[in-house]
């Protein structure tokens, strides 16, 4: 059988979306209840970290045990493929110990030459190019909180980055509008017949169902982040933005956040937040798209 990777959100059918969707409400309330469902047990999973993170291997690593599974920590710089070690030969050798592989990298094609080479499932847990957990995550808390996704405008506020190209991704999968408003220079660059970009973020947010940002200075460009600074500073998600999204907009943010820069801290403390729903979701998203990759459909 072919082997199945959740390397970009365009990966999964919209069908298969919904089954992943379907599983993690089933997941979390059981999770909710105390009662123990362990499908993955004694399967084990990989987690390879280039970039380091909070979120990201809290919910991969948690979500595992909680299947009933093992994780495995590698941070390149303390393994063999910091030293040099071909991916192509990493992939062979790692994917013959364990039963899925997650990997946090910057290169999409690192992980693209990876998933060629393992024999197992392999999950982007984030690159520079795709973020597809995060989104997995951010849809799923939307249709959670307020219905069905498809026909609503979803207001993207800052850098073009990874998040936002994967956001792009959903909304033609998911058939929403993603209004997206950037600095100059900063532009998405990949064109949709679901994308509007406008110069005016004020003009993104207006009528929006959901606004979401990110940091302005994503992970690897620390050296440009005081010009960030100014170039970014009239795209803060404040109170006044979110007015002119509609009345019962949804803020969300992918974090880890900072207060007066790419959001006010009046919004993301605020009652529209529901970014630690969102952070939360994180974890049985991922267990629902873990089993969905070990062991199939339920």
């Amino acid at each position: 059988m072919r082997v199945r990777h959740f390397l970009q959100f365009k990966d999964f059918s919209l069908e298969e979306l919904e089954y992943l969707f379907a599983r993690t409400r089933w997941i979390k309330d059981k999770f909710k209840r105390y009662e123990r469902y362990w499908p993955l047990e004694d399967r084990t999973l990989a987690m390879i970290f280039e970039k380091p993170s909070t979120r990201t291997r809290m919910s991969f690593e948690a979500g595992m045990h909680q299947l009933g599974g093992a994780a495995i920590y590698l941070y390149t710089r303390d393994s063999q493929l910091g030293r040099g070690e071909p991916v192509e030969d990493a992939g062979q050798v790692i994917s013959r110990m364990c039963d899925v592989i997650m990997v946090r990298t910057f290169e999409q094609e690192i992980i693209e030459r990876f998933a060629g080479a393992s024999r197992v499932p392999v999950i982007n847990g984030l690159t520079n190019e795709y973020h597809p957990c995060q989104i997995l995550a951010d849809v799923y808390t939307y249709i959670d909180h307020r219905g069905p996704i498809r026909g609503k405008t979803v207001a993207w506020i800052g850098d073009s980055n990874n998040v936002c190209n994967t956001w792009l991704q959903a909304a033609e999968t998911f058939d929403f509008k993603l209004n997206v408003s950037t600095p100059p220079g900063y532009e998405l660059e990949k064109k949709s017949k679901q994308v509007e970009s406008f110069a005016d973020p004020m003009n993104a947010a207006r009528g929006a169902d959901l606004v979401t940002t990110d940091v302005w200075t994503s992970m690897g460009y620390e050296a440009e982040n005081e010009a960030r600074k100014r170039d970014f500073q009239d795209w803060m998600v404040d109170a006044e933005m979110m007015r002119a999204a509609k009345k019962d907009a949804l803020f969300m943010h992918c974090l880890p956040a900072h207060r007066g820069e790419e959001v006010a801290a009046e919004v993301i403390d605020g009652p529209q937040s529901v970014v630690w729903d969102e952070a939360e979701n994180r974890l049985h998203t991922q267990k629902a798209l873990l089993e969905f990759l070990v062991v199939g459909k339920k």
